[in-house]
């Protein structure tokens, strides 16, 4: 299963390698750098996207977790990665301003985009 990292529009073709980790749910995890504006998705945990791109140069502070659901074109703001005690006390993004972003960014790479 191969992660992908945008920094453009996905194809169909990323779009259904992206959903083989979790087909019968039909979801994409994914990782949003929200300073950096780009994305990683496709592993079966978000912490595998959160590691390729804190390797390509991004900061944790803000990296982010959520899935896409490809068929409603939705979004659900929840991942481990994203409990942090400074920061965010759930697995749920809990900060209006970072949740914008992070569905922002994702429809900008996602929205229309059907596998």
């Amino acid at each position: 299963m191969p992660i992908h990292v945008f920094t453009s529009k996905a194809t169909s073709s990323q779009m259904q390698e992206m959903l083989e980790s979790f087909s019968e749910m039909r979801m994409i995890k994914i990782v949003v750098d929200i300073e950096r504006e780009i994305l990683a998705g496709g592993s079966g945990m978000h912490y595998e996207c959160e590691q390729l791109l804190l390797g390509d140069g991004s900061e944790q502070k803000d990296l982010w977790g959520a899935n896409w659901f490809p068929d409603e074109q939705g979004i659900e703001f929840e991942s481990l990665i994203n409990i942090r005690p400074h920061q965010n006390r759930s697995i749920i993004i809990q900060d209006k301003t970072i949740c914008d972003k992070v569905e922002r960014i994702t429809r900008n790479y996602f929205e229309g985009v059907k596998p």
